[in-house]
């Protein structure tokens, strides 16, 4: 487990913390490895009937660390990880909720995507610069935000890349509701699925899956292809520059 990932197990909940606040919870290639792992482990024990993932009391995550990207874009170095945690969130298999707080920017608003219940506060931020970087977009995306929100409106998030607040992640069916602590809303979720029939829970998460699921693990690698070479694009290098130095 990466320092900055930390695991608890609550009865039938698994829980798994996104711990690095000083970085605004950015994600290294260490913390998508433990998030895989502590999502593996929730998979495979059959104790947990849910898992939940949040961030910090202030911030759930600023997306990926650009440093890390820059490093193995120049280096040539392994960028497997962020990808096995997106097929990793898509294909898992029980029941996983999300509780936002503070900003959730890039991967910090398309991981939400592939949640069956996600939680929001007041200060909940969602932003997709993607195109911003002179990048594309990754998890899914490409595909999931159309699915919700017509293609005018995925054009909005996606290409526009304006930040919006929690009421708008509700409107449009990213959140399930805003309250008042989304860590508690979403635990107090898990622990109602931890209620229920086990086998009864995964099968209906596949039903409602099953139109979907290979449509989804095809953007994933597509989008992934397309990521990777602007990753190493003149025009994505010089955006991640500026963005180091502001």
């Amino acid at each position: 487990m990466s320092e900055h990932v930390t695991t608890e197990s609550l009865p039938g909940v698994a829980v798994l913390r996104m711990c690095r606040p000083e970085k605004k919870n950015a994600l290294t290639f260490a913390m998508y490895t433990a998030l895989i792992d502590g999502l593996g482990q929730a998979a495979a024990d059959p104790d947990v009937r849910a898992a939940v993932l949040l961030g910090t009391d202030s911030v759930f995550t600023a997306g990926n660390d650009i440093g890390d990207f820059v490093k193995a874009a120049s280096t040539g170095a392994d960028m497997s990880p962020p990808i096995r945690f997106l097929h990793a969130l898509a294909e898992f298999p029980k029941p996983l909720v999300a509780g936002v707080s503070g900003v959730a920017i890039g991967i910090g608003t398309t991981l939400l995507l592939h949640c069956d219940l996600v939680y929001a506060d007041a200060s909940a931020r969602f932003k997709t610069p993607f195109v911003d970087l002179g990048l594309t977009p990754e998890g899914g995306s490409s595909l999931l935000l159309p699915a919700l929100l017509g293609q005018r409106g995925a054009a909005e998030w996606l290409l526009l890349g304006d930040e919006f607040g929690p009421e708008q992640a509700r409107a449009a069916g990213l959140v399930n509701a805003v309250v008042a602590s989304a860590s508690e809303a979403a635990l107090a979720a898990a622990r109602r699925l931890a209620d229920k029939p086990g086998a009864a829970l995964v099968e209906a998460k596949r039903l409602m899956k099953r139109a979907s699921a290979a449509a989804i693990t095809e953007a994933i690698n597509l989008e992934a292809e397309v990521f990777a070479a602007r990753l190493r694009s003149p025009e994505a290098m010089a955006a991640f520059m500026a963005f180091r130095r502001k």
